[in-house]
């Protein structure tokens, strides 16, 4: 059973953690781990991305080998306990989902989300105040927060009304680089230009319910598989980077491309 394969792996974490485990295990800090809690998530996108689904299992546990290892350190220290961890999101999901659990009306993905907020704010209570945007963490990457910012902006109005207004907004930004460029030469004041123009491109992308992170993971995957075979067109024509024009690689992408 589930449950007991989990209770396993629990058993496992903490001898690795106990004195005659693992030095490396034993020396690990909630900081320290941090690194390696983004990089086993990023690894399963990256099985989700290739629809490798043996290698998905294998990740997901990866994943949560990091969550048994941050719980039993806090326990180590009677800060919380893996116990603690499931008792709380099991309850939060069914605090957050009345309309599974209860009898509140939600049809739409999009009242759910507006529902949350709103269970959210009420669980902070009035003596907890928090702005809209304070609970999106800045350690998020770039684009991600980005994202995070505008939707929750978004849950309250904040957005624009129609597809056309987003593109007059891009060819503004767009402007507004070319003028900076061509202005003072100021570094600072075009960096700021190319910000806003990414923070734009994310409205978009969110905007036509997209994740701009998942979409541009996919582009980076096209592009690398087009500039491999860039490559390989380059070494059966005996021809290296440094001898090869602009032209020839053009030509060896736009094939790559009709693939």
């Amino acid at each position: 059973m589930a449950s007991e394969k989990f209770q396993k792996l629990v058993e496992i974490m903490a001898r690795l953690r106990g004195p005659n485990g693992c030095p490396w295990d034993r020396e690990q800090t909630f900081d320290t781990l941090k690194s390696y809690l983004l990089e086993e998530a990023y690894e399963v996108i990256d099985a989700i991305d290739r629809r490798d689904w043996q290698e998905l299992a294998t990740e997901l546990g990866d994943l949560q080998l990091q969550i048994v290892f941050f719980s039993q350190m806090a326990a180590e220290q009677s800060l919380f306990t893996i116990d603690d961890v499931l008792e709380r999101i099991a309850s939060k999901l069914i605090r957050r989902h009345p309309h599974v659990f209860a009898n509140e009306p939600a049809a739409t993905a999009e009242q759910v989300l507006k529902r949350w907020g709103e269970l959210k704010a009420e669980e902070r209570g009035p003596e907890r105040p928090e702005g809209l945007l304070e609970s999106v963490p800045r350690s998020m990457p770039a684009m991600m927060e980005a994202y995070q910012l505008t939707s929750r902006a978004s849950q309250v109005g904040f957005d624009w009304q129609r597809f056309e207004d987003l593109l007059e907004k891009l060819e503004e930004e767009l402007r507004e680089l070319d003028e900076a460029r061509h202005g003072s030469g100021d570094r600072e004041r075009v960096e700021d230009e190319v910000g806003d123009l990414l923070f734009m491109m994310v409205n978009i992308a969110r905007f036509l319910k997209f994740d701009p992170e998942l979409a541009l993971r996919k582009t980076n995957w096209k592009f690398r598989q087009r500039f491999a075979q860039v490559e390989q067109g380059l070494a059966r024509r005996g021809t290296t980077w440094a001898q090869a024009g602009i032209e020839e690689m053009e030509e060896l992408w736009q094939q790559a491309k009709n693939r």
